[in-house]
């Protein structure tokens, strides 16, 4: 709206301009007057030029105030530096034909200049900003600092969750080289690259049209880029603009920490969102396979996290209370360890998967801890057991159907 309005009194003072140009009566003109209206028409022609070429660019926003203050201020002094210039090359005569034929020439291109330096503010208000009566030139960025997305939080899509439900106002930017990594897998020859990176672009083309997010497309090229891979360009940028790096790759972490550069883990921020279970709770968990340790049950709660039932071999289809006795958190996810209560439900058309591993009794095994013939017992551990899950990512190993490893010490 703000950009309509001054457009529309560039036009109108581009108009007076040629107005007062053609009623100057310095200009020879026929008698038709052909020469007044091309004049005019030249004028108002070139206002129409120039509002045309500044609407390619678009989303143009800024702090009105202080962008045609320096806009018209600076617009000024090139229009003065340029008249110094184009002053050899103008009439030099002292009559009032020759002057006004000068101011004339000048007028055009001091309005010219100053909407131009005008509008080139508006575009750059993520850049600098301008203060009044002092001047302070820093990054000054909607929502504090913005937030560069690396192409695994893209992919993984839940960033439009998060965007779509405004507790989020940071300004999102998508650098051009991440784009360009999404092409490519997007091509891809192989099949399940190519899916990811084809949902990396939808995930991208929906924040786009969100009117609630501004995600910008940063086509910033550093001499630090030169020869790096896209992480290091990445904290390279973050640093660059002084804004967090929100990914879910492990490693680009741990760099970026070593960097100096902030860093949003979705993963984090998920299980933040998750309810807090403590040693002692009860909870219902559906028990679905068994683990290889023996007498393991493995389950799942509604939001994907794992619960590790002692006792839980022999109720595999059954819904079962479990009282938990440890939580394992860690930034790649969370994993519940629970005992076995007792049984609430049976589960209709649940087959039962026992699986056997390098800790799991495949026979010989009795509920009340009898040795296998390996000489190991089946007993349940107690409630202050811990394990050695090494990297426990609950939705990784439910989607790929395998089990983890859990390795009582």
């Amino acid at each position: 709206m703000g950009l309509l309005i001054l457009r529309c009194l560039f036009i109108l003072v581009s108009s007076g301009v040629g107005i007062y140009v053609i009623t100057s009566n310095v200009l020879i003109d026929t008698e038709g007057g052909t020469v007044s209206m091309l004049v005019f028409a030249g004028i108002f022609l070139l206002s129409i030029f120039l509002i045309v070429g500044d609407m390619l660019v678009p989303k143009k926003r800024v702090d009105w105030l202080s962008s045609v203050y320096f806009g018209l201020l600076v617009g000024l002094l090139l229009t003065a530096a340029l008249g110094f210039a184009i002053t050899p090359l103008m009439p030099q005569g002292v009559d009032r034909v020759d002057q006004q034929s000068r101011v004339n020439v000048m007028l055009v291109i001091g309005v010219s200049l100053c909407y131009l330096c005008t509008s080139f503010l508006i575009q750059t208000r993520d850049d600098f900003r301008f203060i009044i009566p002092y001047v302070e030139f820093r990054k000054n960025l909607k929502g504090n600092r913005p937030l560069i997305l690396d192409t695994s939080v893209v992919i993984d899509g839940r960033i439009a969750d998060v965007m779509e439900t405004m507790i989020v106002d940071s300004r999102l930017v998508m650098p051009r080289f991440a784009i360009n990594e999404l092409q490519r897998i997007a091509d891809s020859s192989d099949r399940g690259r190519r899916t990811r990176g084809r949902r990396g672009l939808d995930i991208l083309n929906r924040l786009q049209k969100m009117k609630n997010v501004d995600i910008q497309i940063d086509d910033t090229d550093l001499p630090e880029f030169r020869g790096q891979p896209v992480d290091l360009k990445l904290v390279a940028l973050a640093q660059h603009l002084e804004g967090k790096l929100v990914t879910n790759d492990y490693n680009l972490n741990k760099v970026a920490k070593i960097h100096g550069v902030d860093v949003i883990n979705l993963n984090d921020l998920a299980n933040a969102m998750k309810p807090v279970f403590l040693p002692g709770e009860k909870l219902d968990v559906d028990i679905v396979k068994s683990g290889e340790e023996a007498n393991q049950g493995i389950g799942y709660l509604d939001d994907g996290t794992m619960v590790v039932v002692d006792n839980g071999r022999e109720h595999v289809g059954e819904r079962i209370v479990v009282t938990v006795t440890s939580v394992l958190q860690t930034s790649a996810g969370r994993m519940i360890f629970g005992r076995f209560e007792f049984t609430t439900k049976k589960l209709a058309g649940t087959t039962v998967v026992h699986e056997t591993g390098n800790g799991a009794a495949p026979n010989g095994t009795s509920k009340d801890g009898i040795p296998n013939k390996n000489g190991t017992s089946s007993s349940s551990a107690n409630s202050g057991s811990r394990y050695d899950a090494g990297r426990p990512d609950n939705r990784t190993n439910r989607e790929s159907g395998g089990t983890p490893k859990y390795r009582k010490e």
